[in-house]
Protein backbone atom coordinates (compact mmCIF):
# COMPACT_ATOMS: atom_id res chain seq x y z
CA UNK A 1 0.00 0.00 0.00
CA UNK A 2 1.14 3.18 -0.55
CA UNK A 3 1.79 5.47 2.66
CA UNK A 4 0.91 8.58 0.73
CA UNK A 5 -2.62 7.54 0.44
CA UNK A 6 -2.70 7.98 4.47
CA UNK A 7 -0.59 11.64 4.69
CA UNK A 8 -2.48 13.84 6.47
CA UNK A 9 -5.51 11.43 7.92
CA UNK A 10 -7.40 11.75 10.65
CA UNK A 11 -6.03 7.76 11.16
CA UNK A 12 -2.66 9.30 11.68
CA UNK A 13 -3.28 11.77 13.73
CA UNK A 14 -5.01 9.45 16.09
CA UNK A 15 -2.25 6.97 15.95
CA UNK A 16 0.40 9.56 16.25
CA UNK A 17 -1.57 11.01 19.62
CA UNK A 18 -0.78 7.35 21.16
CA UNK A 19 2.40 6.85 19.59
CA UNK A 20 1.21 3.96 17.57
CA UNK A 21 2.37 5.28 14.01
CA UNK A 22 5.37 3.16 13.47
CA UNK A 23 3.63 -0.04 14.64
CA UNK A 24 0.52 0.48 12.36
CA UNK A 25 3.33 1.05 9.27
CA UNK A 26 4.94 -2.31 10.56
CA UNK A 27 1.77 -3.97 10.75
CA UNK A 28 0.57 -2.62 6.90
CA UNK A 29 4.53 -4.46 5.63
CA UNK A 30 3.23 -7.39 7.12
CA UNK A 31 -0.21 -7.42 5.92
CA UNK A 32 -1.54 -7.94 9.04
CA UNK A 33 -5.15 -7.25 8.43
CA UNK A 34 -6.19 -8.32 12.08
CA UNK A 35 -3.98 -5.93 13.76
CA UNK A 36 -3.93 -2.89 11.51
CA UNK A 37 -7.87 -3.34 12.34
CA UNK A 38 -7.59 -3.65 15.77
CA UNK A 39 -4.99 -0.60 15.59
CA UNK A 40 -7.80 1.46 14.03
CA UNK A 41 -10.72 0.31 16.12
CA UNK A 42 -8.46 0.98 19.69
CA UNK A 43 -7.90 5.08 18.24
CA UNK A 44 -11.70 4.70 17.30
CA UNK A 45 -11.59 5.27 13.45
CA UNK A 46 -15.17 4.07 12.36
CA UNK A 47 -15.86 1.12 9.97
CA UNK A 48 -16.04 2.75 6.47
CA UNK A 49 -12.26 4.35 6.97
CA UNK A 50 -11.05 1.07 8.36
CA UNK A 51 -12.77 -1.05 5.38
CA UNK A 52 -11.27 1.71 2.99
CA UNK A 53 -8.14 1.30 4.28
CA UNK A 54 -7.99 -2.77 4.55
CA UNK A 55 -9.18 -3.10 1.15
CA UNK A 56 -6.39 -0.86 0.11
CA UNK A 57 -3.91 -2.80 2.01
CA UNK A 58 -5.41 -6.01 0.26
CA UNK A 59 -5.40 -4.43 -3.14
CA UNK A 60 -3.29 -2.04 -3.01
CA UNK A 61 -3.35 -1.31 -6.94
CA UNK A 62 -7.43 -1.12 -7.06
CA UNK A 63 -9.78 1.90 -6.88
CA UNK A 64 -11.23 2.29 -3.83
Amino acid sequence: MDGSILEGTEVLEKLAEIELIDEFWETIDRDDFELANQLMIRVKIDDSTRKIILDKMRYPDSEH
